[in-house]
């Protein structure tokens, strides 16, 4: 047994009281230990847990240990819950500056991550999730949970036994996040934006409905290229299709470019010991300036809500808090300065079984701008498609009212010349 290899009790141990807990997303995510913290609270006099979605529901989150705080800085269900609730803090952030905001915000900062067997060389890796976590290897102290399943990975994941305080051994499957199924409008919106990839492009794409129809109606391009804060499973299929592969790329020739992945088990063992595949610290991956040295840049992006202005609320729904920024504003500004490159911001024209429509004179009372009226490139709703950018404030508006849904047109005509957008 190796003298670092350490039990769930020595784990706890490890770990200094009132210290600032960095918690990798998704997969990273060290259950086992995260457990024994929510199981053995009064181990600690003070702790401070930092973490953007949460796969698991914990008590620390809903105020049950005043001593424990935990901060959210991309909701999932359960510290949306929580927020909502007013025992879980929400941070506001860029993705691409998690890093450095964590490194500014804590006091006495530790990264507990789940990550893969150690090689023969001594060096694990943190597999699924280069995230926010990679860019601390070196700086803090690592606690890891070495699980079987977890993927071995290239890019910048690896960590050596050196450089850690301790690990444990917690086999279990990787959480599987399932594609939904594509419907008829998540179709009709990708045709719009496929037909506008052009060979060659890079993209970036995020997980749903539309960016799974989107990849689907890409069989027949070439040597498309991959920089992308997600990795998918729709990113996986096209790359086993050799319909990937990076070779007119400017940065990173030849490789799929990510910082996190979330998907099936088929993506998984996609990535084990894939050195097409470089997961890189989102500080990096996620930074406008690399995203803008690629030409041809192509970014695939969701709202919930558009307004006349152009703006859109990605991370707030009917006006109450959902998520946040992630990294769509992010992108939304890279892809500006990319020669060629081009911002689709996508949605369904409707919600509530069509009873409201996504595009509307002003945002809900209490929406946050996420992709602001200056950086909206173009629109797509299963009705078409509009390229904002450039154009005045009454263009904009007729030519959203011709992307809402033909029941809402006439009242959302009205409201616009009352506004005084249209005459």
């Amino acid at each position: 047994m190796n003298r670092k290899e350490k039990s769930l009790h020595d784990i706890l141990n490890l770990i200094e009281d009132d210290a600032d807990l960095i918690i990798p997303l998704g997969n990273g995510e060290p259950d086992i230990i995260l457990s024994a913290i929510d199981e053995n609270p009064h181990h600690f006099t003070a702790l401070r847990i930092h973490q953007m979605f949460e796969l698991r529901d914990r008590n620390y989150m809903h105020g049950q240990y005043p001593h424990i705080q935990y901060f959210s800085y991309f909701m999932n269900a359960f510290a949306r819950q929580a927020f909502s609730n007013g025992t879980c803090e929400l941070v506001p952030n860029h993705f691409h500056q998690m890093p450095m905001l964590l490194e500014k915000t804590t006091k006495k900062p530790f990264v507990i991550c789940q990550a893969s067997p150690m090689d023969n060389e001594g060096f694990f890796t943190l597999g699924t999730e280069a995230d926010y976590a990679a860019y601390f290897i070196g700086k803090v102290p690592f606690i890891l949970q070495v699980n079987k399943f977890m993927p071995h990975t290239h890019g910048e994941t690896r960590i050596h036994l050196s450089q850690i305080l301790g690990f444990i051994h917690h086999d279990a499957p990787l959480v599987e996040i399932q594609s939904p199924p594509i419907t008829e409008t998540d179709m009709k919106i990708a045709e719009y934006i496929a037909e506008r990839i052009n060979d060659g492009s890079t993209l970036q794409v995020g997980i749903g409905g539309i960016p799974n129809a989107v990849a689907s109606l890409l069989k027949n391009h070439r040597n498309l290229g991959i920089h992308t804060e997600m990795l998918t499973d729709g990113i996986a299929e096209l790359a086993k299709a050799g319909i990937v592969t990076g070779m007119e790329k400017n940065t990173h020739i030849g490789k799929i470019v990510a910082s996190f992945a979330l998907g099936s088990k088929d993506l998984y063992d996609f990535m084990d010991d894939n050195d097409q595949i470089e997961m890189l610290p989102v500080h990096y991956v996620n930074d406008p300036r690399v995203i803008a040295r690629e030409d041809q840049m192509t970014t695939i992006n969701a709202t919930t809500e558009i307004d006349f202005y152009g703006q859109c609320a990605s991370e707030t729904v009917a006006g109450k808090y959902y998520s946040s920024t992630g990294g769509q504003a992010d992108f939304g500004t890279g892809v500006q300065f990319s020669k060629n490159g081009k911002g689709f911001i996508c949605m369904h024209s409707t919600a509530k079984n069509g009873t409201i429509s996504r595009i509307r004179p002003m945002l809900a009372p209490g929406s946050v701008v996420t992709t602001s009226k200056n950086d909206i490139d173009y629109v797509v709703t299963e009705y078409g498609i509009s390229r904002l950018k450039g154009k005045s404030i009454s263009q904009r508006t007729e030519d959203l009212i011709k992307l809402a849904h033909p029941n809402f047109r006439d009242e959302l005509r009205f409201e616009a010349k009352k506004l005084g957008f249209i005459y």
